[in-house]
């Protein structure tokens, strides 16, 4: 049988074990999703199915909304280290949300209902991230590496400024600003869940759009150039996609990064090195799902021995900065070995 026959074969199987390692992920997350629900379930089910509801609703929408907005991030940099936090898109929610504080008061802030401060959060994040982009990437005259350290600096004057306008406020209206820093998914708002639903899943069908032309851009831009994909545009769609998914997850539960000030989230990251070792492809069609799933599990999983065996001692977010940290300088470290 000549090589060309058995082409066809030999493609069936690669792609099987990758696809059964999806499967494997869905029921994984499913399992997950089953144990939140079931595990301590002593009070009504009336009480208890909205209640842990839109807990798991919000801890899926938002690992699953980060982790596919840092594989295209990864695709957009060609840089596997790197996330969408470290653009300052954390640092804009707080900056936004202290404006509002201090403007209004807390008080006023408290009274304006939920929708409204969802949309404002969105719609400012989503906003000034584009526009923060744009001026990023004009300045860096389409160097990426430039891009990214001029929006790590520019998110570090971002921190700055909000650091200044903190120490104006009141203390009361600080602590109000404090406790909304940090990713809350013990406080979640039913009302927010449609909105962000919706945001989030245009964000996902425009991400699933663009699998095939990212995985051209990951072949670099010269390449993507002579296969007719202009890196410029892609990479002004691909970054649209991050912005809406990464603000829609942000003015849903607030910044996952650890107490909202630290320089980056490592949520991604951790996802994305998963991803990457149990789906080991280019190919953004599993990578994207892969890491959806992987997010969700990290995500609902996490929340759920936190809840159910260490009572809440020790808050999700700082469990995923340590190990995130480790799993950092594992990463960095074979990237310079190899």
């Amino acid at each position: 049988m000549s090589d060309t026959a058995l082409a066809p074969a030999r493609s069936r199987r690669r792609i099987l074990p990758l696809s059964l390692r999806l499967w494997g992920l869905l029921i994984l997350l499913v399992a997950c999703a089953a144990g939140y629900m079931l595990i301590g379930a002593e009070a009504p089910w009336s009480f208890l199915l909205p209640y842990r509801g839109a807990k798991l609703a919000a801890l899926v929408l938002v690992g699953v909304a980060l982790s596919v907005a840092t594989v295209v991030f990864q695709t957009l940099t060609a840089n596997r280290i790197l996330t969408p936090s470290l653009m300052g898109f954390d640092a804009l929610y707080i900056f936004v949300l202290t404006l509002m504080v201090h403007s209004l008061g807390a008080t006023a802030y408290a009274n304006i209902p939920v929708g409204l401060i969802f949309t404002i959060n969105l719609g400012s994040m989503a906003l000034l991230g584009l526009l923060l982009f744009a001026v990023l990437l004009r300045l860096a005259r389409g160097d990426m590496v430039r891009l990214v350290l001029t929006g790590i600096v520019l998110g570090l004057l971002i921190r700055s400024i909000t650091e200044f306008v903190q120490r104006l406020i009141d203390p009361n209206e600080f602590q109000t600003v404090q406790s909304l820093s940090v990713a809350r998914f013990t406080q979640v708002d039913t009302g927010l869940l449609a909105l962000s639903s919706l945001a989030i899943g245009v964000g996902l069908v425009l991400a699933w759009r663009l699998r095939l032309r990212l995985d051209v851009l990951a072949l670099g831009d010269a390449a993507a150039t002579g296969l007719g994909e202009p890196p410029a545009k892609l990479q002004r769609h691909a970054m649209l996609v991050i912005c809406l998914l990464v603000a829609s997850a942000t003015a849903l539960v607030g910044p996952m990064a650890s107490q909202g000030a630290g320089p980056s989230s490592f949520f991604g990251l951790i996802v994305t090195a998963i991803a990457h070792v149990l789906t080991p492809t280019h190919r953004h069609s599993v990578l994207l799902p892969s890491a959806a799933l992987i997010g969700g599990i990290i995500l609902v999983g996490g929340q759920l021995m936190a809840e159910r065996v260490f009572a809440l001692a020790t808050p999700l977010i700082v469990v995923i900065e340590l190990i995130g940290g480790g799993v950092f300088l594992i990463v960095l470290l074979k990237r310079r070995a190899a």
